[in-house]
Order: structure tokens, then sequence, then C-alpha cells
């Protein structure tokens, strides 16, 4: 039985596009749209991600993650599974999606206003990078989990492979800025690469960054040096 192939990502058909349009018009292509992967801008709503522990003591003992939606990168997903996080002042946040697949540690990843809302002091941090950070208490349907550290405000980043580093100049751990235009367009500063052959090349911003410049799917990005 024959398998159809997935549909191309609406950044991959953009970046063709683009490169179509330049070679019918004899124009050289700008330096984001000759690179050598297409850009993706997305904006990261507040989520978290569990180990296989917490999943059983969220949802029962056995419990795996399914799958609600693909990501952007490989292998990543947005689990059907949500969980309710309990803040300091006793504030809630229900349906806080679970990322999968499971990780080896317990994060939460908020913007600065969800955790004034819930009455958290939250560090800026790479993922991963939970040592000394606030814990949390999360509920599910079977029970709850109690964190002893990892609520955090993520580091804004890029997700590239060597081939993308090579073109922009950069190394795993180092900084790019990233333009956005648009009515509202801003230049953030300190966007932390991060490495591996495996990724493709995506920006992940929060919701906070995303609403103040009105990023929309059309809205024209580029990485600066």
């Amino acid at each position: 039985m024959a398998v159809a192939a997935s549909a191309p990502h609406r950044a991959v058909v953009e970046h063709l596009v683009r490169q179509a349009v330049y070679s019918r018009l004899g124009k050289p292509l700008p330096r984001t749209a000759s690179a050598p992967n297409p850009l993706v801008v997305n904006i990261s709503a507040r989520h978290c991600h569990l180990t296989p522990e917490a999943v059983e003591a969220l949802f029962g003992k056995g419990h795996k993650l399914t799958v609600h939606k693909w990501l952007y990168q490989e292998g990543q997903f947005a689990a059907k599974e949500t969980v309710t996080l309990i803040g300091p002042r006793s504030r809630v946040i229900s349906n806080l999606r679970i990322l999968g697949p499971c990780r080896n540690l317990n994060q939460v990843e908020l913007a600065y206003t969800d955790a004034i809302a819930l009455g958290f002091e939250i560090p800026l941090r790479a993922s991963g990078n939970i040592k000394g950070t606030p814990g949390g208490m999360l509920m599910g349907p079977n029970g709850f989990f109690e964190m002893r550290e990892g609520v955090i405000r993520a580091l804004r980043h890029v997700h590239m492979n060597p081939t993308d580093t090579e073109f922009y100049g950069v190394k795993h751990g180092e900084n790019l800025k990233l333009r956005i235009g648009g009515d509202c367009g801003i230049i953030l500063d300190k966007m932390l690469c991060r490495v591996d052959p495996s990724f493709k090349l995506e920006v992940h911003i929060d919701t906070d960054e995303g609403n103040a410049c009105n990023l929309q799917p059309d809205t024209p990005c580029e990485l600066l040096k």
C-alpha cells in the first residue's frame, strides 16, 4: 500500500517561492532568503516538560503521552494531556500543555505575565538549567505532583544545525539578534544559539515577546550577528 507523502511545512514552501520569484526577476536573493534553510519564528506559549514518573503520578501508572500535534522540530509534539499549575498565591493556570516526549527533568516554562499572575518570581534560564529555581505543584486527573524546582522563563533561542551556524557565523552557546518587521517592529538581542545536527532552523520567543511586536505568520524576520 502506498503511503502519502506529508506536505512540506509552510516555511519551506515560502522559501521556495521566494527563490523562484527572485530568479525570474534576475535579482540577487536577500541574505535571509539565500540562507540554506528557511527561517521559522514561532511563539512558544507556556508549557511543561515532564519525566515519565511525573506523568504516571498525574495520569496513572503506565500512562504514556499521546500526540495532539507534531511540532516543527523532528520528534517533538504537543501532547493531548494537560495539567493544572498551582502558584504561590493559590492561583492556577489550567490546561497547561505538556510537550513530549518525556524528559529526564521536570520543567515549566512561563512568560513573565504568567508568573506575575501566579505569584512566582522566576529566573531567566536556558532550558534544562533549573538548579536553584522555584518549584510548583501540578495537578492532573490522577493526582498531584510536587516540583521541587524547575519553573523558569526560557531564554529566547534559535535552533540551528551546523549548516546554519556556518552561514550565520556562530557557534553553539553564542548569541544572535532577531529583527522583526511590521508596524510594531523590534530587534530582540541575546538570541541563544542551540546547535544539533537534528535541528531545523527555528526561533522560539514567548507570548510576551510575540505580543509586543504583533508577530504574524507573514511578518518578515531576519537573524543578525
